[in-house]
């Protein structure tokens, strides 16, 4: 690991929590949530082995595993991807692209604090960017960050398992810290930290308070305390209520006026006097 980076890990290592026990640091990879995944599989296979297992029947709450915290981080990644199969632009040095393994089933509330990790993660990565960088960053529904509507990060929550209540989640993130040359099809909708704030930006230092950050976010929702972060969200996500969407249904394509989120995170859109709750698929802001 870079020293840089290692010495930023340590300063913040005592508010990470559980939290970057383990980090895995690579020059150039595919893809962080890949790594993170791979590794979070093996991990969990070598516990069963080496653990007996008792099995109380249905558990409400179960114990995370082995592999919560694991973070895998990248210099570079050649196929970065996000939501929905688009790809993500991770040029070597140029960003953060990281991926943390975490455990929302060990919550008090499984269900609920695995529906609202990422509008979490994006909480949490707001937070951290305006500690490290001094910079206001804006949430749009469901895993953006964005200034002035350009996009500045990402989010990205995969599962690493077969589906089932137990499995890890992966929450990979990716922001655009350096001035870049985007490819032409980004240019007038990216942006990045250094961009935006006409200096330069200590990538090492935005990973520890994004981390950090994450950490008191996931704690959150361990502990049960979603309308902290609901609150949070909603305060930093100004075109949840107020906007005009349009998005893809099975009868055609539907639009409508944003109306805020609900609690368990789906996005309201207000259509001919009523009001139709969005859990997933593609929006358009306009």
């Amino acid at each position: 690991m870079p020293r840089e980076l290692a010495e930023a890990i340590a300063r913040a290592r005592p508010r990470l929590g559980r939290l970057a026990s383990t980090v895995l640091f690579f020059e150039t990879i595919g893809s962080t949530n890949d790594v993170a995944g791979r590794q979070s599989s093996a991990v969990s296979r070598q516990s069963s082995v080496d653990s007996p297992r008792s099995a109380p029947s249905s558990p409400k709450r179960l114990v995370a595993g082995p592999d919560e915290g694991l973070v895998v981080i990248a210099d570079e990644q050649t196929a970065g991807r996000g939501r929905r199969g688009h790809t993500w632009f991770s040029p070597p040095g140029s960003g953060l692209y990281v991926s943390v393994v975490l455990a929302p089933a060990a919550s008090i509330d499984p269900l609920r604090a695995t529906t609202l990790l990422t509008l979490a993660a994006g909480v949490a990565l707001a937070e951290g960017i305006e500690t490290a960088a001094g910079l206001r960053v804006d949430l749009k529904w469901p895993n953006d960050l964005q200034v002035s509507r350009r996009k500045l990060g990402g989010i990205l929550a995969e599962s690493s398992g077969t589906g089932g209540a137990g499995d890890s989640v992966i929450v990979g993130y990716g922001i655009n810290v350096r001035t870049t040359a985007f490819p032409p099809e980004l240019g007038d909708r990216a942006t990045s930290l250094e961009s935006e704030l006409g200096r330069a930006v200590d990538r090492h230092q935005v990973l520890a308070e994004t981390l950090a950050a994450l950490s008191r976010r996931y704690e959150d929702l361990l502990a049960g305390r979603f309308d902290a972060i609901l609150d949070a969200w909603r305060r930093l996500a100004p075109g949840a209520t107020g906007a005009h969407v349009t998005w893809t249904t099975n009868a055609g394509t539907a639009s409508g006026v944003t109306a805020g989120v609900d609690d368990a995170g789906a996005l309201l859109v207000r259509v001919d006097g009523g009001v139709e709750r969005i859990v997933s698929g593609e929006v358009v802001w306009r």
